[in-house]
């Protein structure tokens, strides 16, 4: 049952009483007294006393209802009871595995449990906890969502070791306090683990059983010990056990044997087995269980099914082989570990494992048998998940009877699944770079083709022998500067245009396209909800997206052979429903959301996580480059959304996109729409200036804005364009590049401002606007992103001219 009922009830007082309105009734007593005797003074002594003894009074009265009024606040003050901590500490008590703690409207903790007093011994508020930056920020999101909402989450954080989640939630009479909750994340940390199994039942279940049990760190310090082992060692339950080394209780005899300390005239021998937590490190705790040695190797049988009986209650994949290397025992987590099915025993290590891994088990296991009590791991790939790398830890044992090894899987999936993710993130940003650096050059290039393009068709018209050729050079060209788009896309650098758009009106746009697209035998159903909201996104990119999960259904519903259907949908979710959704990725808020499902072949579980990396397709080779779902991903992605894939093999797939409403802070007319320009209106006149280190560039953009009316200086870099200037020349406008050898294009624009404020700014790039935005804090600048065709300049330079 949660306790935040109980602890709201101790937080809210009952409202107080207000004697404030016996004060108001003594007045109105007075009041109603002195009408009656200024009635009798009016008819004995006239009117000027009787007026003189209601001024009087009204002066009484007055000062009699503030002095009331004050002394009501004051009780109204005095009224509210202080909080009973002590009662709250009470209520919220012992809570299995979880720390509570309450904190007041100033983050000072004002209560906890002794669970927290046990995992966090300095005490630290709630927003100490966290050791990082990502850690902090996702505390203060979770306390933001509690004061907004009553309730914040956060799923993971760590601290010294220990990995935990958190809830917090608003208490109290005006909700200003908050209730902390604290819990351990499941397998996060094993020697935490083991500290709460010792100190807790199982290690009273271990005691009733005669077995000791101690955590010990990798210097040999206790770090937790169950009571029997305090009671042997410190001859008190409660003796102070944790902090010190196990050497001041354990005394080694001549003949090898090891007693304990205080028992060393009367105690028998005891025998220790270790359990190493991560072998590979040397430095990680040690699980130790300590056994009487009363009859030393006749009771070697007695002694291992101890161990066995001990083994079997742990939450660790443990398991015991001989010397030979033959399984003797199994616990029951081991076998969940290894994949085994229920009841099947296997004969040696090695059969767990792929064929490829078995001779490196056989030579470990044999190895550790019959050397010294030493304990490694090896990387090994199971036979039931071929495809992850799991850690099988060996420690050799002694004095168990037939048992010689001790071994232990453990689970690395998380950790490869983290792996993975940090080297896609790491190949995401390597291929970004690489493709920001790639598309300044080719830009660069595809600018100069496409504009020579254009200066040739003004010189022919349909039905030249050239003009076929010169527009199929055109086409490719812009086919190669989508190509770019694409590659930028997937790393979150491409540019956006953002509009504020209906996503019905973008559907419509391609609903014709689309069906060419599927064909005759597969059919597109279009159904729109009701009430949807304005998003903010780029047209031409959601055209994309669509177009690309469309084509990616198409070919699911081909590949099944039959006939199928494509359904788009579109439909709002507000805010409340998100809220019940409970998604730990989707922030609560208003979305219009967009569903592409298909009736195709599905996914497989295991390819599912991969689609949207980059260069991942299971098409066949040359039918599928890997880049069609990571361009869909990334201009979601970068668009403010977010997209999620559900599949069921056999079924079909259905693909979700969620962006946010689009709240405009005032509203505003739609901007009319524009009549097709005429190459008279793109004529204008002035003077220039025109910077760009890449020649064929620079010749292009020269006959391009000279065609078009204006007088063009050129400058080869940004020192050149300085002397023009210095030399008097008077500028309408600046076309510069922004990446240029010795002086960029913000630098040159900066010193040009500083002669001429006002100065018109264009700047040209193949890189992206929006990576060039965060770097240039420089107002009143356009942008004209490469590559550009001759009449997209001039309709740039015309634009940037009349905006000042």
């Amino acid at each position: 049952m949660s306790s935040r009922p109980l602890i709201q009830d101790l937080l809210a007082d009952a409202p107080p009483e207000r004697p404030l309105a016996g004060a108001l009734g003594g007045v109105a007593l007075l009041i109603a007294g002195a009408l009656l005797i200024g009635g009798l003074l009016w008819a004995a002594g006239g009117a000027a006393v009787a007026i003189a003894f209601a001024g009087g009074l009204v002066l009484v009265a007055g000062a009699v209802l503030f002095l009331g009024r004050r002394t009501g606040e004051t009780a109204l003050a005095e009224a509210q009871p202080a909080t009973d901590w002590a009662l709250v500490s009470a209520a919220i008590g012992e809570q299995e595995g979880t720390a509570v703690i309450v904190t007041d409207p100033s983050g000072v903790v004002r209560s906890a449990n002794a669970i927290y007093e046990r995992w966090f011994p300095d005490r630290p508020s709630p927003g100490q906890l966290p050791e990082d930056k990502a850690g902090t920020a996702m505390m203060q999101a979770a306390v933001r969502d509690a004061r907004r909402d009553g309730h914040g989450r956060v799923e993971r954080l760590e601290r010294r070791g220990l990995a935990f989640t958190l809830t917090v939630d608003t208490a109290g009479r005006h909700a200003d306090h908050l209730v902390w909750r604290v819990r351990l994340a499941e397998g996060s940390n094993l020697a935490v683990d083991a500290a709460r199994l010792l100190t807790g039942p199982a290690g009273e279940r271990l005691g009733e059983a005669g077995v000791m049990g101690l955590l010990l760190t990798g210097a040999g310090r206790i770090e937790a010990a169950n009571r029997v082992f305090a009671m042997r060692a410190g001859g008190r339950g409660d003796a102070i056990i944790a902090g010190r080394d196990l050497g001041a209780f354990m005394a080694l005899e001549p003949d090898g044997r090891v007693r304990f300390v205080r028992e060393e005239t009367v105690g028998g021998a005891l025998r220790l087995v270790q359990v190493p937590l991560d072998p590979s490190d040397g430095n990680a705790p040690t699980l130790v269980f300590i056994l009487d040695d009363e009859g030393g190797a006749a009771n070697g049988a007695q002694d291992e099914g101890h161990v066995e009986t001990l083994l079997a209650m742990l939450p660790f994949a443990l398991a015991l082989a001989d010397r030979d290397g033959r399984f003797l025992f199994l616990n029951g987590a081991f076998s969940r570990a290894a994949g085994l099915p229920e009841g099947a025993t296997p004969v040696y290590p090695g059969d767990l494992v792929v064929r490829e891994d078995k001779g490196a088990v056989a030579d470990a296991v044999r190895r550790f048998a019959t050397g010294q009590a030493l304990s490694g791991d090896i990387s090994v790939r199971l036979r039931s998940r071929p495809d992850e790398q799991v850690a099988l830890s060996i420690a050799g044992a002694r004095g168990l009877g037939d048992a010689a090894v001790l071994l232990s899987l453990k689970d690395n999936t998380e950790e490869s699944k983290l792996k993975r993710q940090v080297a896609q993130a790491t190949k995401m940003q390597a291929v970004g770079q690489l493709a920001g650096g790639i598309a300044h050059d080719f830009n660069n290039i595809l600018t100069a083709i496409i504009g020579h393009c254009d200066l040739m068709l003004m010189r022919h018209t349909p039905g030249d022998s050239d003009y076929d050729d010169i527009q199929q050079v055109r086409a490719n060209s812009n086919r190669a500067a989508s190509l770019t788009r694409q590659l930028l896309a997937f790393s979150r650098q491409q540019t956006l245009r953002p509009q504020t758009l209906q996503l019905p009106d973008v559907i419509s746009e391609v609903f014709n396209l689309l069906k060419r697209l599927l064909g005759e035998t597969i059919g597109l159903n279009v159904t729109h909800g009701r009430a949807l909201g304005a998003v903010r996104a780029d047209p031409g990119q959601l055209e994309q997206v669509i177009v690309n999960l469309v084509v990616n259904a198409r070919d699911a519903i081909q590949a099944k052979g039959e006939a199928g259907t494509v359904t788009l949908q579109t439909f709002s979710l507000s805010a409340a429903e998100v809220k019940r959704m409970n998604s730990d990725i989707l922030p609560v808020g208003d979305y219009t959301a967009m569903s592409v499902t298909d009736t195709g072949t599905g996914i497989p579980p295991d390819i599912l996580s991969k689609i949207f990396e980059p260069f991942f397709t299971t098409k066949e080779v040359g039918k599928g480059t890997g880049l069609g779902l990571s361009t869909v991903y990334g201009i979601v992605k970068q668009s403010g959304g977010f997209i999620f894939a559900e599949s069921e093999v056999g079924e079909g797939t259905r693909f979700v996109i969620y962006l946010p409403v689009h709240k405009a802070e005032t509203a505003s007319a739609p901007a009319p729409l524009k009549e097709k320009g005429r190459a008279a209106e793109l004529w204008g006149s002035g003077t220039i200036l025109l910077v760009e280190d890449e020649d064929m560039v620079r010749a292009v953009a020269e006959r391009a804005l000279s065609r078009h009316g204006y007088k063009v200086l050129t400058a080869a870099h940004g020192e050149e364009a300085l002397e023009i200037l210095e030399d008097g020349a008077e500028i309408d406008l600046l076309v510069t590049d922004v990446m240029m050898p010795t002086m960029d294009g913000p630098t040159l624009v900066r010193h040009a401002r500083e002669r001429m404020p006002h100065l018109p700014i264009l700047f040209m790039s193949g890189y992206a606007e929006e990576q060039l935005r965060k770097s240039i804090t420089i107002e009143r600048v356009s942008f004209l992103p490469k590559p550009f065709s001759v009449q997209q300049l001039a309709e740039a330079a015309r634009d940037t001219l009349a905006a000042t």
